[in-house]
């Protein structure tokens, strides 16, 4: 057998060693203080106002790419007409849809859209879910005052979940439904109250007397994979309107993905009147929740309240009725909501114990948007917040829109704020 030459094989090591040598590591991605909505989406008008953008309902970082965010919308535009729980939706055709936004220095590149449908293939819209299936009282019509009708299938959707098998999970403020969805945005199972979900599993009935438009804003699965966490906005309407406005204990509940059993525990807010934008997983059993209420900085009224808390499940009480009755567990023969904080106590609840980790007020520059929605983690101590911009408009009266303007005299639009905490936060 032939050798080959000793210098030839050295000159091959040397070249290998070269080759080896000019393969450089991705550079690690530079965050910047904030970044935004590059070329917001323009989804239509109404009386000559351009309805546009409408991403930051919910944030997800791509668990592939650091670089990538999933940012998701709501169930679209709407205006109230004058007629009492009924609403004009310009964009009849319209649903939810999760944006793949990529960072590039400090804008955010859209580079495609997921819209969300059903099993059978069919577009999920933003209109109201008929009765005993979701039904908040509203009514949709369209330009022109077309009864629109309504979708067993649509969705309001607000918490949104990027799962490691590339599937998302989706939870909304009509049923509340929790819907998985496949990588492609088609249903695999709708979970509710009513029990829609594969095998009958359904969440806890109570939840069903959520209040209109305040429903499941906040889903996270934890680091595990194996359980589903979602966050009521506000007080369930629970044994009425009345008494639950009057509330500031919000539920949260715990869904196994495998079983399909739940768990719930109660989370206070700082005062009667605040709601729960986010919620999202640390670990098992910790979690940060973001607080707010519904005023711009500089406002009038300004905003009191823009907080991100940590907090944690490990001894606080589960609120679950195990008869699974409509307005769920009695405590002395009283219903959650009904109860204040001191009455609590009393009844042995203990509510999650919370701790600061941010409060948006503060920092520099403050927060100028009056709905931080989205949350999102990247290492250790850096959070990623979210807007939820409205498309860019809010009601100019009945019938008609004007543009959502900020205090600082700029159109409201998508931005991610990115924050470096002092603290390590897990």
């Amino acid at each position: 057998m032939r050798s080959t030459p000793r210098l030839v094989v050295v000159v091959l090591m040397v070249l290998a060693t070269a080759c080896t040598d000019d393969v450089s590591s991705p550079a690690p991605i530079v965050y910047p203080e904030r970044a935004a909505d590059g070329a917001p989406t323009t989804w239509g008008t109404l009386g000559g106002v351009g309805i546009t953008g409408g991403y930051g309902s919910a944030l997800a970082t791509d668990p592939r790419d650091p670089s990538i965010f999933y940012v998701m919308t709501d169930r679209g535009p709407n205006v109230t007409t004058g007629v009492s729980n009924q609403l004009l939706f310009p964009l009849p055709t319209f649903g939810p849809v999760i944006g793949r936004f990529q960072l590039v220095g400090d804008s955010l590149r859209r580079l495609s859209t997921i819209e969300m449908r059903t099993a059978t293939g069919a577009r999920i819209s933003g209109l109201p879910n008929p009765v005993g299936a979701g039904a908040t009282g509203e009514t949709a019509v369209g330009v022109g005052g077309t009864p629109l009708g309504t979708d067993p299938d649509g969705l309001d959707a607000e918490g949104l979940v990027v799962a490691t098998d590339g599937t998302f999970w989706v939870s909304d403020e009509y049923g509340p439904h929790i819907v998985h969805l496949d990588a492609t945005g088609r249903t695999i199972e709708r979970i509710n109250p009513f029990g829609n979900g594969a095998g009958g599993r359904r969440l806890p009935r109570v939840l069903a007397l959520r209040r209109p438009n305040r429903g499941m804003e906040g889903l996270t699965i934890t680091p595990d994979g194996r359980t589903l966490v979602g966050m009521m906005q506000s007080p369930l309407d629970n044994p009425s309107a009345a008494i639950g406005r009057q509330s500031n204990a919000l539920r949260i509940v715990t869904f196994d993905i495998a079983s399909g059993a739940t768990r719930q525990y109660v989370y206070e807010t700082d005062a009667v009147g605040l709601l729960s934008s986010e919620i999202l997983a640390l670990s098992s059993t910790s979690f940060l929740v973001l607080e707010r209420d519904g005023n711009f900085q500089g406002g009038s009224p300004t905003s009191t309240s823009k907080r991100v808390y940590r907090i944690d499940v490990t001894g606080a009480t589960d609120v679950s009725d195990p008869s699974d009755a409509p307005g769920g567990r009695l405590f002395g023969g009283r219903v959650l909501e009904a109860l204040t904080a001191a009455e609590r106590r009393a009844a042995g609840i203990v509510a999650t114990p919370k701790s600061l980790v941010v409060d948006l007020l503060t920092l520099p520059g403050g927060y100028p948007h009056d709905k931080a929605e989205g949350l999102a983690v990247i290492g250790n101590s850096r959070l990623v917040v979210s807007n939820d911009d409205d498309f860019g408009v809010v009601e100019g009266g009945v019938n008609s829109f004007i543009n959502k303007m900020l205090p600082n005299g700029q159109r409201d639009r998508l931005f991610l704020r990115f924050i470096t905490t002092a603290t390590p936060f897990r």
